[in-house]
């Protein structure tokens, strides 16, 4: 589709409500999807960080239960 002007572009041929809706949903959705995964993915290496520092403690006092 060919527009004259920038705003004929901005219009889209009286359907602009719509079409600039659905970009920005659009966009919306692919933000929240992007922090929202990046939120987990923290919150997920945070968890396994506490794991590993907990099994490490357990570790060490099994070995300290089989020294004394």
């Amino acid at each position: 589709m060919h527009f004259d002007t920038f705003s004929d572009f901005l219009a889209m041929g009286g359907y602009a409500t719509y079409v600039w809706g659905a970009f920005g949903a659009t966009f919306l959705s692919l933000f929240w999807i992007l922090f929202s995964s990046l939120g987990k993915r923290r919150q997920l290496l945070k968890d396994i960080e506490q794991k590993m520092a907990r099994e490490e403690r357990i570790k060490k006092a099994k070995t300290m239960e089989n020294t004394l």
